[in-house]
């Protein structure tokens, strides 16, 4: 990472304030961070994070995930990180934000208050362009693969990820409103 981007970390009132990114994963601050899930009828869109990452190199992820900028909503960065790592957009729901904690490697932590967005495409005509740099590999995996997998390889498998798949069983919370 050689700029320096401020994303919105949450204070022990619930209020927040601008930390720099690494800070905040070096500290283990908790801070805001937002999750898309794109599904094709079950099948879910994974991704398998560059090797040139920061953290969780090489690993697979969810369809995509990131901070928002300071000053930005989480609406407009889960739409901006589609773009940014796969190339296209899609319209997005809102769903609910949880709180996780989790060592990511290397001396650092996420802590994050991460918000939700699903969407439901047509794998078929989605032009999915993965952004060198950003993403490896993308498939598409039905929920019982993906839990075998998990299961059997979990190295394989960002912390995060592995955290949702162990709240929400079968990413129910795709079909909430």
């Amino acid at each position: 990472m050689t700029d320096s981007i401020y994303i919105p970390a949450i204070a022990g009132d619930g209020s927040l304030y601008p930390i720099e990114k690494m800070q905040a994963h070096l500290d283990g601050q908790l801070h805001l961070a937002v999750s898309v899930f794109v599904f094709d009828g079950d099948l879910l869109l994974i991704q398998k994070r560059a090797s040139t990452k920061y953290h969780c190199a090489g690993l697979w992820a969810n369809t995509c995930c990131t901070h928002p900028h300071w000053d930005e909503t989480v609406e407009d960065c889960a739409e901006r990180r589609l773009t940014e790592e796969l190339g296209f957009t899609l319209p997005l729901t809102r769903h609910q934000t949880v709180e996780y904690a989790a060592d990511v490697g290397e001396g650092l932590k996420e802590h994050e208050r991460v918000t939700l967005f699903s969407a439901q495409v047509d794998s078929r005509t989605l032009q999915v362009t993965p952004v060198e740099g950003e993403v490896e590999a993308v498939r598409w995996i039905a929920p019982r693969d993906l839990m075998r997998e998990v299961r059997e390889r979990p190295q394989d498998f960002t912390p995060w990820f592995r955290i949702y798949l162990q709240r929400f069983p079968g990413l129910s919370f795709a079909e909430a409103a």
